[in-house]
């Protein structure tokens, strides 16, 4: 980070769900970005610019939604700015927020993530062809799914971690009154005989798609404190902040543990002062769309070495009792609007912190981290906040 400190002062979210039909899409922005504001103690007024992410527009059929937005926030005026990124939008939307704050530019940045999956169908919207491009043919999984197979095979995993990972974050998502996945008769079992959508990916591994909004207040120092002494709670201070892309079909990419997440993560690490990853960081927000990508994540952000992810998986490490929770939220598992899936990683990172998880909070967390990636799994964004200043 620069000189300018940035901490996190206001977090709001909507309740998700298959479909929100209660509200408008400005109405699904309104709800999360006031509730921010409410939390930081500040309204529209207080705020220098906003500064918003979604995923492709040809997801929703709306060209630039952020051409009108502005008047629906009350924000007519202030400057407005869009961010995209593919699926990793939400943490770059941040990232991009928290520069304006560090660079000095202004002192009280809004930052809004959403999406309204229910007016598209995001499957069939990643599977239409494109001339001289690899072919999805069915969606995201039926793109993964080859790389979670070749994972099996370097790592020798045992054939359950995706169905171990998919019900811890389903219970974990039991604890979070606005995930949109709540269900409390999920088993072991129940997920196993869910269908087979691509081997090894089963229906009850895979992530939701949601309708919803996430929305923070980034503020600089001075402001920070003086919010943080008005609400009477403290703020997420952001230790770092990284974001790198790779493209997708280059001669002798990884994908199963791409270079450009490996990357991040040790920009990321470097700036907070992090050279323990697994002992110095407390719990962690990651993006899981498919359950078998905690493991893979795990080994490719520095938890664990190359093939021994799912062993952190496997002896409960992942969970909210062991040594390093991840995905107490629920995750994407459980909560999917896709333009505001990486931002509600790194806004519940925010939330660890302050102490404001309700019943998914893990005591005395003071370092967070927050994970998100997109496209061919070429896109990444991460932060790193701590109850400390930087």
């Amino acid at each position: 980070m620069g000189a300018n400190r940035v901490a996190v002062v206001g977090v709001g979210q909507t309740k998700y769900a298959a479909v929100r039909g209660d509200v408008s899409l400005p109405g699904l922005l309104r709800e999360a970005a006031y509730r921010a504001l409410a939390d930081a103690h500040m309204t529209m007024d207080d705020i220098d610019a906003v500064v918003v992410g979604k995923a492709p527009d040809f997801f929703e059929g709306m060209m630039m939604p952020e051409s009108y937005l502005a008047e629906a926030l009350g924000a007519v005026g202030k400057p407005l700015f869009r961010v995209h990124t593919a699926g990793s939008v939400g943490g770059s939307t941040a990232i991009v927020a928290a520069s304006h704050v560090e660079s000095g530019v202004h002192e009280r940045v809004l930052t809004i993530g959403w999406q309204q999956q229910s007016v598209s169908e995001a499957m069939w919207a990643l599977s239409f062809p494109i001339p001289f491009q690899q072919q999805l043919v069915a969606g995201a999984g039926g793109y993964f799914a080859p790389f979670i197979r070749e994972y099996v095979r370097r790592s020798n995993a045992p054939d359950d971690i995706g169905i171990l990972v998919a019900l811890k974050d389903r219970l974990n998502a039991l604890k979070n009154p606005y995930a949109h996945l709540h269900e409390p008769d999920i088993t072991y079992d129940s997920i196993k005989e869910s269908f087979m959508l691509w081997e090894p990916i089963r229906y009850a591994e895979t992530c939701p798609s949601s309708d919803g909004a996430f929305a923070m207040v980034l503020a600089g120092e001075s402001a920070a404190e003086a919010s943080a002494a008005s609400s009477g709670v403290s703020a997420a201070w952001i230790h770092g902040t990284a974001m790198r892309s790779e493209p997708a079909t280059a001669a002798g990419r990884d994908q199963i543990t791409p270079d450009a997440g490996k990357e991040c993560a040790a920009d990321v690490y470097a700036q907070a002062g992090i050279t323990d990853p697994r002992g110095q960081i407390d719990v962690v927000e990651m993006y899981v769309p498919f359950s078998w990508y905690e493991p893979m994540w795990l080994e490719n952000l520095g938890f664990a070495p190359e093939g021994e992810g799912w062993k952190m998986t496997e002896s409960g490490a992942t969970q909210m009792s062991g040594d390093l929770p991840v995905n107490c939220s629920g995750g994407v598992l459980s909560t999917n609007p896709i333009g505001a899936s990486g931002m509600i990683r790194f806004g519940e990172a925010a939330m660890q912190v302050r102490g404001q998880a309700g019943d998914h909070q893990i005591d005395g967390a003071r370092v967070a981290l927050g994970h998100a990636y997109g496209g061919a799994a070429q896109f990444y964004a991460m932060w790193v906040v701590g109850t400390d200043k930087p």
